[in-house]
């Protein structure tokens, strides 16, 4: 099931917080990721309780939420004095560098954002309304990736964006195999990977989207009745195995117009329909335009 889900950076940063600074860091349309090097602090989202920082700590920050990272004084008294973070902003080889205070960093982070799907449009986190808080150790080696990504990103050589992304994911699994052993609110974002039955079925349609699943065969292929599939599979996606499906094969479609020279009859017979019609329907569904004017457009991004 990990190897079917898909990373992408869309940026990372580093956040350097002085003490007695706050850094107002604003929302973004995706997930963000805030990983503490270095240094303690106080972490401030609307809606939820103050989290306490320290070395290790990961927090995977719910979409348009923003947020304050708070270096308080060791003076007694003293307030902290709000930054904000857009008006704060150098970029240093091409890396957005955040940062309050002119004295040296109390706490180090890497902040930034991006998407973890699994086809189209089922991303583990878009539905997230409580930030995710895990507090790792040093021989978790969270760091190493972290570092290691945003260096890709500094160097911007060929393939910088896939590798980003491939350390990433390593971040990614390390929450994943922790949201396993653990009874935490969040745990239900994974619960496709505490279903077996219903994550071999997902497995199978990811690798073969063009074959002629249907419900029956795929609620065959997981040994369980139709009510009982469609009952599951819902609740571990929260969308019907067909409407995941088609996610899946526009997914494929895509990759497609974009690398292959393939006419648009075979990329629809491809990814499993038999009517060119259908699949352009079904395609300009999920991506809000035509299969052609998609090729189009990506060929002159």
């Amino acid at each position: 099931m990990i190897s079917a889900l898909e990373i992408r950076v869309l940026g990372l940063s580093e956040c350097l917080v002085s003490q007695g600074f706050v850094l107002e860091l604003d929302g973004n349309e995706a997930p963000g990721i805030h990983y503490v090097l270095s240094g303690e602090g106080l972490l401030h989202i609307v809606g939820a309780e103050p989290v306490q920082l320290r070395p290790h700590t990961l927090l995977i920050v719910p979409p348009r939420h923003p947020l304050k990272l708070e270096v308080r004084s060791s003076k007694a008294g003293i307030a902290s004095i709000l930054v904000p973070g857009r008006e704060h902003k150098q970029v240093v080889d091409s890396i957005s560098r955040f940062r309050t205070g002119t004295s040296e960093p109390m706490t180090v982070m890497i902040c930034g954002y991006f998407n973890a799907a699994f086809g189209a449009s089922i991303n583990l986190f878009e539905t997230l309304s409580t930030p995710i808080v895990e507090h790792f150790d040093a021989s978790d080696r969270l760091d190493f990736y972290l570092r290691t990504a945003f260096d890709e990103l500094v160097a911007q050589e060929i393939g910088a964006g896939a590798m980003s992304g491939a350390l990433l994911k390593q971040v990614i699994v390390a929450l994943v195999r922790r949201s396993l052993k653990t009874s935490t609110v969040w745990l239900e974002r994974f619960a496709l990977l505490g279903d077996p039955q219903i994550a071999r079925v997902f497995a199978d349609m990811v690798a073969r989207p063009g074959s002629p699943h249907s419900v029956a065969s795929l609620a065959d292929a997981a040994f369980l009745s139709r009510s009982a599939f469609m009952a599951r599979f819902s609740a571990a996606l929260g969308k019907s195995p067909m409407q995941v499906l088609r996610d899946i094969r526009m997914r494929q479609a895509a990759a497609q117009l974009r690398t292959a020279d393939l006419s648009l009859d075979q990329v629809a017979r491809n990814v499993g329909y038999a009517s060119r019609g259908t699949f352009v329907r079904a395609f300009r569904d999920v991506f809000g335009i035509g299969p052609l004017e998609y090729r189009s457009g990506v060929g002159h991004a």
